[in-house]
């Protein structure tokens, strides 16, 4: 079955032989997938823009090969995770050595600034240059920012080196999965992203362990970043070794089929046309304004209502020009159709406007936003509970979260199998969502009399509902659109995923502090608190740094219980908010149209076989050739 047999054009109706119904959410086996009826839902079916001598399509390979492959991005991805908890308990020790100041924060938040910014630009390059460079590339980078952090004498040294680090770490979240669409077919690829994800969760959960073992233990804090340097050399040895796939399509990828097709005498000259044809693809416009808005964005939600006020105009400024620039990003982006005849309109898009044109992968986009916001949420705010209502240290509450891990991971593996089985993704959302908005409203019982089996329970609701979701919505995202969208569609799934992550800490930053002062305000009979003294310690942002065991212990009583009831109240408020998104992820649910999910690997980036790659090499050259010679990027 070739590619351009499933392609739908933009003014083309599917054909008449669909008839899934996009209201059935039963789930049913679904063993009998045709091409034809991949793209179940008219209005829904993006368009498919292949060339009539699409590649054939490959089979599912699972040799040696592709396990080494899969087990290389175990390990990246390890890597990746580790970074993003590994100075939290090491931290403390490297701004003493290298005196931080109030710039320690920026160890932290740079990592998590650069990491969504990029990822839709490396999306974009993984298209064009291929996965295997690209991949090369951005584990590059990552050592290198390893380096720099390791090597720092000074703050601005190690916050350059987090920043690189965070380009390498986000956009390995992102090739990582691009890269597994590439080996699985969609029905498939939950299972092999839910091994990548378990990997992932581990080095979430090692990550506090390593960064205080090497710093309590003799070792230098350096290591704490030099420790990647061997994995990230290993790793790029693998991935030369094994990552072998097909180059896709002249337009979207690349090989050396220009140079071989021309012959020896003029390869220089190939090589040339090769790289300017694919410089003059990236949309460089867009990606400016997007990581700039981006940026701009993550400051203001990072430092408002904790640094600084959300009335300071250091906050209002950077988030009215971010909201301002992602607007224009997305009129830019769809510029070359809204105004075709606009001289400075993307060649291609490094957000494609027809991703969001599709229903359900624009529907799929929201909720990922909202449930990585509701991740976050609980995972940022369940501490405050443990520390300074039940009073336990810092150790104790991240022993508490387990049960949310415990049950996350089980959950999400159960779902991939569900999908892998049955095929239909939609039920899995509908339950995912229901159970995890029921968590949440759960949350809104616990207070300082609450009971530890209370607390468990409520975190596994939601830890259930949320891992249902968690590995089945970038396949559903996947199912509706072509496969030359797939790295896009990846790209700004993963890019929501993130962006949602940094909204899940500020909003109920705001919420609760916001709470947490009109509630201290109050009168003691009505749940305030009596000493102004003891309040003003707690106000303007400030009760969310304040909430350890070691600050609420230090306050006489009755005090001391007045200043938890507040925080038990505020609390609540946090949670109700929470209920709300939930619901409306529950809700968008049912936006999403059940496609029948591709059984067939049907990919023109599969692994590399090396058969009939002379003649394939003879077809893309034409295709470069003339493709370059229509827009001119290289005269002569």
């Amino acid at each position: 079955m070739a590619i351009a047999d499933m392609a739908i054009a933009d003014d083309h109706p599917p054909p008449a032989a669909s008839t899934s119904d996009s209201n059935d959410t039963t789930i049913k086996p679904d063993n009998d997938v045709e091409a034809k009826d991949v793209l179940s839902d008219a209005p829904d079916a993006p368009a498919a823009d292949h060339p009539p001598d699409a590649p054939k399509v490959p089979s599912f390979q699972r040799g040696p090969r592709f396990w080494a492959i899969i087990a290389t991005l175990c390990v990246i991805g390890l890597l990746s995770s580790l970074e993003n908890t590994v100075v939290t308990t090491s931290l403390p020790a490297i701004a003493a050595l290298l005196d931080l100041g109030e710039n320690y924060i920026w160890v932290t938040n740079v990592f998590f600034l650069t990491s969504a910014a990029v990822q839709p630009l490396f999306g974009q390059l993984a298209n064009l240059f291929g996965r295997r460079w690209v991949t090369l590339a951005i584990i590059a980078l990552f050592a290198l920012g390893s380096g720099l952090a390791g090597g720092a004498r000074n703050a601005a040294t190690l916050i350059a080196g987090r920043a690189v680090q965070g380009m390498g770490s986000g956009g390995i979240n992102m090739i990582v999965d691009i890269i597994v669409s590439d080996l699985v077919p969609l029905r498939e690829r939950g299972n092999y992203m839910s091994m990548v994800l378990s990997v992932y969760f581990v080095g979430l959960a090692l990550g506090p362990y390593v960064g205080g073992a090497l710093v309590q233990h003799g070792a230098s804090w350096r290591w704490v970043f030099y420790i990647n340097l061997p994995v990230c050399g290993a790793a790029m040895l693998m991935i030369l070794l094994f990552l072998k796939v097909k180059p896709g399509r002249a337009s979207s990828n690349g090989d050396d089929a220009v140079g071989d097709a021309v012959g020896d005498t003029h390869a220089d000259a190939a090589d040339r046309m090769w790289l300017l044809h694919r410089l003059g693809r990236i949309d460089y416009l867009g990606n400016l304004l997007l990581i700039a808005s981006t940026v701009a964005v993550l400051y203001a939600l990072t430092y408002g209502g904790t640094r600084l006020p959300w009335s300071s105009a250091q906050i209002v400024g950077p988030l009215v020009a971010g909201l301002v620039g992602l607007a224009l990003f997305m009129l830019y982006e769809a510029s070359a159709t809204l105004w075709p005849a606009f001289p400075l309109a993307p060649r291609e898009a490094v957000v494609p406007p027809r991703l969001f044109a599709n229903r359900t992968s624009a529907t799929i986009f929201a909720v990922t936003f909202i449930n990585a916001a509701l991740l976050y949420w609980l995972f940022f705010f369940l501490p405050v509970y443990f520390q300074a209502v039940l009073g336990s240290s810092p150790t104790r509450s991240g022993v508490q979260l387990l049960p949310a891990i415990v049950i996350g991971v089980p959950a999400a593996i159960a779902a991939v199998l569900l999908l892998t089985r049955y095929g239909r993704y939609k039920p899995l959302h509908l339950f995912g969502f229901g159970v995890n908005t029921v968590g949440l409203g759960l949350l809104t019982l616990l207070d300082q009399d609450s009971s530890t089996a209370a607390w468990v329970l409520f975190q596994v609701v939601v830890a259930a509902g949320s891992g249902f979701v968690l590995n089945t919505l970038l396949p559903g995202c996947q199912a509706p659109l072509s496969e030359a969208d797939q790295a896009a569609a990846t790209a700004a799934w993963s890019f929501m995923r993130s962006f949602g992550s940094v909204w899940g800490v500020a909003i109920p930053a705001a919420i609760f502090s916001n709470y947490f002062d009109r509630l201290a305000a109050r009168p003691v009979a009505q749940g305030g608190i009596s000493d102004p003294a003891v309040a003003a310690q707690f106000r303007n942002g400030r009760s969310y740094e304040a909430a350890t065991a070691a600050t609420i212990q230090a306050i006489p009583e009755p005090v001391r219980s007045e200043v938890v009831g507040v925080y038990v109240a505020a609390l609540k408020y946090v949670w109700r908010f929470s209920i709300i998104l939930g619901g409306v992820s529950f809700f968008l649910v049912f936006f999403e149209k059940q496609v029948k999910m591709r059984t067939e690997l049907e990919t023109e980036y599969g692994l590399d076989d090396g058969k009939d790659k002379k003649n394939e090499k003879a077809k893309k050259a034409d295709v470069e050739l003339a493709d370059v010679a229509k827009n001119g990027v290289l005269d002569g």
